[in-house]
């Protein structure tokens, strides 16, 4: 079995002369930069001394965002529901020089008590089809480095389906499985790569714009418990301690019963 010193080494030998010449900073890209969660942690990288590629769909909140810090950050528009979404992050990658990290933030979620189908397809295309573009981007990517790290954002709303937000919870739950996948994949193909799945309770962002929400965290402090999750390379993070301990007991209520509880929010 390979140790993480060796791991390291094995990593190291694999780079390219010029991601070694940067190798003193660390380099991540976060897609879904624009606003909310994504935004923190970016911020948060940035004042720890990384060197982050940010992306998003609205190109003005992403050089609002750069320049804060215009030699640290690099931009560029990303839609993960288009097909050259992952030549867009080849681009960028390509321009930061490197990539450690892949953390992908970006996702939309919807109540939809009256199962609209275009509701329904389009957090879809995002949350799956958008996902997986991007994931499958950054594995490949890593795999040829010779070593990286993948985190997502998905949600504590993958533990159980919630019958306000159907499609919100199945792809959430499709987002956990895929991420398990992954890390069986990689250990398959001998590979050191490592996964971080991020399950935040209610945030404070534009995708909670509507209704009254309980345990309601500010993005800012959940950026703090997600960037302490992804230097100790947790594989699961549920966000926070409160939403631990409603998922350890909302994970042994039975079907039948959950399937009866009222859950309006």
């Amino acid at each position: 079995m390979m140790t993480n010193a060796n791991m390291e080494q094995s990593c190291s030998t694999t780079l390219t002369k010029k991601q070694k010449t940067n190798s003193t900073m660390k380099h991540a890209i976060i897609v879904g930069a624009t606003s909310g969660i994504g935004k923190e942690v970016a911020k948060l990288l940035v004042q720890q001394g990384w060197h982050i590629g940010i992306a998003g769909r609205r190109t003005e909140a992403l050089k609002t965002l750069q320049t804060g810090a215009p030699t640290q950050i690099d931009i560029q528009q990303i839609d993960v529901t288009d097909e050259d979404a992952p030549a867009r992050l080849q681009q960028l990658i390509e321009r930061l020089g490197d990539m450690d990290l892949f953390l992908l933030s970006s996702g939309v979620g919807f109540q939809n008590r009256d199962l609209n189908p275009e509701t329904e397809l389009d957090t879809a295309r995002t949350n799956v089809e958008g996902f997986i573009r991007m994931v499958t981007c950054a594995f490949n990517y890593f795999k040829k480095r010779g070593c990286g790290h993948i985190a997502v954002i998905s949600s504590i709303a993958g533990t159980k389906g919630l019958g306000v937000a159907p499609s919100y919870s199945a792809t959430k739950r499709f987002q956990n499985t895929y991420i398990d996948a992954l890390a069986q994949l990689s250990g398959m193909q001998h590979l050191n790569i490592h996964f971080t799945d991020i399950r935040p309770g209610f945030v404070a962002t534009d995708l909670l714009r509507n209704g009254k929400y309980p345990m309601l965290m500010q993005a800012d402090s959940v950026a703090r418990h997600i960037v302490n999750a992804l230097h100790r390379k947790k594989r699961i993070a549920v966000i926070d301690g409160r939403y631990r301990i409603l998922v350890f007991f909302w994970r042994m209520i039975p079907r039948w019963l959950w399937e009866r509880l009222p859950i309006k929010n």
